[in-house]
């Protein structure tokens, strides 16, 4: 079977060790992903927003222990690893608050009797990201996806396979239904 390794730079100690997904694991989880969006993409803002509104709290909440994950995984000081995940909070409250203005339907002239640019959720998306600032480029990812009523996939860096693990973490504890991220 094959695993990926986590090695802390500064001690280049071996942190933690994960089994790699099966074909067969890859298979169902996007399965679960599609399954979710059929019905993600029907929520209300008022449901995404709370559920954005959660994970903000909880990343606040929970902002020392998830600052030192990003520490010990890819060596950033731990005042700008608490700092990234504070931003990822502000991020996942601005747009649980903007999203619906961002996304509201935008009259277009024409000759029609009416004529509109709408905006409607794609579906799985999946994010493939780098290890620098891995809640920050996952959340300014994931935070937009869920309002517009996407759901997302993360293939993360495998140096930060525990900061992918704790990002998942986030936003069952805030209430995403599984498969939305």
């Amino acid at each position: 079977m094959a695993t990926i390794e986590t090695i802390n730079p500064a001690t280049e100690e071996r942190v933690e060790s994960f089994a790699a997904f099966t074909q067969q694991q890859l298979d169902a989880t996007l399965q679960q992903a599609r399954e979710t969006f059929l019905h993600w993409r029907e929520t209300d803002y008022a449901t995404r927003r709370a559920v954005l509104h959660r994970a903000a709290s909880y990343l606040r909440d929970h902002k020392g222990e998830l600052g030192r994950v990003i520490t010990v995984e890819m060596g950033k000081p731990i005042t700008e690893a608490e700092a990234e995940v504070e931003k990822c909070a502000w991020n996942c409250d601005f747009y649980a608050d903007h999203a619906a203005t961002f996304l509201a339907d935008e009259p277009v002239a024409s000759n029609a009797t009416e004529s509109y640019v709408a905006f409607r959720p794609l579906g799985v998306v999946l994010a493939v990201m780098p290890w620098n600032f891995p809640f920050w480029q996952v959340f300014r990812f994931a935070a937009p996806a869920l309002m517009a009523g996407n759901v997302g996939i993360l293939k993360h860096a495998s140096n930060v396979t525990r900061c992918a693990l704790e990002i998942a973490r986030v936003f069952r504890e805030a209430g995403a239904p599984a498969g939305a991220f």
